[in-house]
C-alpha cells in the first residue's frame, strides 16, 4: 500500500502527539513531508525531537507566509492543523482549496461564522475534513454508547454532566493564549468541545436549544484581590513571588517547555508561563449550560476549572433506569514531556440502576495510552489501516461543528442571557 504523506502546521504543544505516531509506530502507512509555523525556533526543535527522540528524518520547514508554498512544494494527501484556534479556519479552507484532506485538532473553530465559512469549503472543494475527538475512542466512553444504544436503561431523557478540571490542568489554561477568549472560543468551545461531542455522540442527536451562563470566578487579578492576595507578577519566570506560588509554571525546570517555548519567545514574543492571577484574561473558569436536544433529551452542564480533583461525573435518567459514570484522570500540563499522561486514569466506574433491579457495575476494557486509552486507537485510526467501527467513531466535519455549535450558543447566551437556537447559527 502506498504510504500517506502528511504535513502539520503548528509545532505547539499539541503537535508532537501526531508527528510522533507517524515517526514512532506508523512508518509503513504514513511520512511526514514538512512543518509549518510562526516560530522557526519551534520547528528546529520539532525536527530535532524527530531525529533524536524517534530516529527519523528532518522535515523541511516552512514560515507561516509560506504555507501555501508548503502544500505546493510537497503535495501531500493530508494537511494536519494544529494551530491556535482561532486560525484554525484559515489553514482548514486553504489546504482544502489546494487539493489537501484535512486532519484538525479540536475545536474546529470558535464561532459560527469561522464554521459556515468551513462548511461552504468543504462543499465547494469536496475534500475531507475529520476532527480528531480522542474521547470517543476511550474505552469507558465507547462502553457508554455502547450501553445506551443497547436499550439498558431504555430511552434516555435527561443527562447531568460535570466536568472537574484541577488547579494544574485546569489552571494550565489560564497561563498562555486560551486566557485571551478571543483566541479559543473560551472553556466552552475549546475544552467543553469534547464534552458536548461526547453527548452527541452518546445520544445519537445534538441540541436544539441551548441557554448558558458563566463567568470568571477564581482566576484573574480582581478574584485574587478580593481574596487578599497583594504579591502580583506577570509571568513565572524571573520572578521571585512565582517561586512560592502553587500555580506558577516553571518552564527552565522542564527540558520540554524550555525548548518548546522559553527558547523561543525571541521570535515572537509568546510567553507561555504567565500568571493565572494577572490581568486581560477573558475566558471564564465556571460555566452552566442547558441544552434540549433534538431527540427531546434535556442535558445540565458543568464546568470547573480551578477543582480539587480532574475528571467527570456524568448520569443518564432513562425509560428503563438510571447509568451513572464517574472517571478521574490524572492530572497533567499541557506539554509537560510525558504525553501517556494526558488524560490517563486514576479510576473509573460505570453503574447501571435498573428501574426494578438491582444496580450491578459495568466492566470496561484496560486501555493503555493518553485520555483513558483513546489516543493510540485514535492515532492507529488515523494513520494506520482502517478496521470496521460498530461505532463509527472517527468524526468528520459535521461532527465538528455540531460540537462547537452548543459552546458557540453558550457563549452567546452568556451575553445575551436569551436562548439561542443551534440551527440559527449555520446552514448545514
Amino acid at each position: 500500500m502506498k504510504k500517506k504523506t502528511y504535513a502539520l502546521v503548528g509545532t505547539g504543544g499539541r503537535a508532537e502527539f501526531f508527528y510522533g505516531a507517524v515517526a514512532r509506530d506508523f512508518r509503513d502507512t504514513a511520512d511526514l513531508v514538512g512543518f509549518c509555523d510562526l516560530n522557526q525556533t519551534r520547528m528546529d526543535y520539532a525536527n530535532h525531537l524527530l531525529e533524536s527522540k524517534y530516529s527519523y528524518k528532518k522535515v523541511p520547514t516552512y514560515t507561516a507566509d509560506q504555507f501555501e508554498q508548503m502544500l505546493k512544494d510537497q503535495t501531500p494527501d493530508y494537511c494536519i492543523v494544529t494551530t491556535m484556534d482561532r486560525t484554525h479556519h484559515t489553514y482548514i479552507i486553504k489546504a482544502m482549496e489546494l487539493g489537501c484532506d484535512v486532519i484538525t485538532e479540536k475545536p474546529l473553530t470558535i464561532d459560527e461564522e469561522k464554521a459556515q465559512c468551513i462548511l461552504d469549503a468543504v462543499e465547494r472543494t469536496n475534500r475531507k475534513l475529520r476532527v480528531t475527538f480522542n474521547y470517543r475512542y476511550a474505552p469507558h466512553n465507547t462502553k457508554i454508547r455502547e450501553l445506551i444504544e443497547d436499550g439498558v436503561i431504555g430511552d434516555v431523557h435527561a443527562v447531568h454532566f460535570e466536568w472537574l478540571l484541577n488547579t494544574e490542568h485546569g489552571a494550565d489554561y489560564f497561563r498562555r493564549w486560551h486566557r485571551d477568549k478571543r483566541n479559543s472560543g473560551g472553556l466552552l468551545v475549546h475544552k467543553s468541545t469534547h464534552h458536548f461531542d461526547l453527548v452527541n455522540f452518546w445520544l445519537q442527536s445534538y441540541p436544539d436549544t441551548v441557554l448558558a451562563m458563566g463567568d470568571l470566578m477564581f482566576y484573574g487579578r480582581e478574584n485574587a484581590e478580593k481574596r487578599g492576595e497583594t504579591k502580583f507578577y506577570q509571568r513565572a519566570y524571573g520572578s521571585k513571588y512565582a517561586k512560592s506560588d502553587h500555580f506558577a509554571l516553571h518552564l527552565e525546570k522542564n527540558e520540554h517547555l524550555k525548548e518548546m517555548y522559553l527558547n523561543a519567545e525571541k521570535e515572537d514574543g509568546y510567553q507561555r508561563d504567565q500568571s493565572v492571577f494577572g490581568d486581560g484574561i477573558s475566558t471564564e473558569d465556571t460555566l452552566g449550560l442547558i441544552a434540549k436536544f433534538k431527540n427531546k433529551a434535556i442535558l445540565t452542564y458543568s464546568l470547573h476549572a480551578y477543582a480539587p480533583w480532574e475528571g467527570f461525573n456524568v448520569v443518564f435518567n432513562g425509560s428503563k433506569g438510571r447509568l451513572e459514570v464517574n472517571v478521574v484522570e490524572k492530572s497533567y500540563v499541557n506539554s509537560g514531556g510525558n504525553k501517556e499522561e494526558e488524560g490517563a486514569l486514576s479510576s473509573k466506574s460505570i453503574t447501571v440502576h435498573p428501574m426494578l433491579g438491582k444496580p450491578y457495575e459495568v466492566e470496561i476494557e484496560e486501555g493503555e495510552g493518553g485520555h483513558g486509552g483513546g489516543d493510540p486507537i485514535l492515532l492507529r485510526d488515523i494513520f494506520g489501516e482502517p478496521v470496521e467501527d460498530r461505532f463509527h467513531r472517527a468524526a468528520t466535519h459535521i461532527d465538528g461543528v455540531k460540537s462547537i455549535l452548543t459552546g458557540i450558543a453558550g457563549n452567546i447566551s452568556i451575553k445575551t442571557g436569551m436562548p439561542v437556537k443551534l440551527d440559527s447559527l449555520v446552514n448545514f
